[in-house]
């Protein structure tokens, strides 16, 4: 079981991001913890200027729902580590979509850009604790077999 730190970004009286420090492709990056996305979804710019190359994306040919959109072109990348402080998953597919207007909007209110969502995929199959309190997220090293 690790207990990670989390950072409640307040958006200017229109509530509230949990946002969480992430590593991928040995890269630093913020991430929005995001219990209602089903999927983790990361931006597809923010990894292209990061030096991830267009290739190692995987075209899906299927249209994502969600962020006021229900046409958004998605693709798939394998990340071979993810990382959350000490704690990784090795071999984890995410989807990549275009998230700018997200960090549109970060950079309207001086937030620094974030690379994606952490959503429920990850949260469910590790036994996502968030503690608002302590602003922590506890996650369980092992995956849980779901049904």
């Amino acid at each position: 079981m690790q207990i990670i730190p989390l950072e409640a970004l307040n958006l200017e009286g229109d509530g509230i991001h949990i946002i969480i420090d992430v590593t991928i492709f040995d890269k630093p990056f913020k991430m929005v913890v995001d219990t209602g996305a089903s999927k983790t979804v990361l931006d597809k710019t923010t990894l292209l200027n990061s030096g991830i190359e267009e290739s190692k994306f995987q075209n899906t040919n299927i249209l994502s729902s969600g962020l006021g959109t229900n046409n958004m072109q998605s693709f798939i990348l394998d990340l071979p580590l993810f990382r959350i402080r000490d704690w990784a998953i090795k071999n984890l597919q995410v989807a990549v979509l275009d998230l700018s207007s997200i960090n549109y909007a970060y950079e309207q209110m001086n937030f620094a850009p974030v690379i994606g969502v952490l959503g429920g995929d990850i949260l469910l199959k590790y036994g996502a604790v968030i503690d608002y309190k302590k602003c922590t997220l506890r996650l369980r090293s092992r995956a849980s077999r779901l049904k």
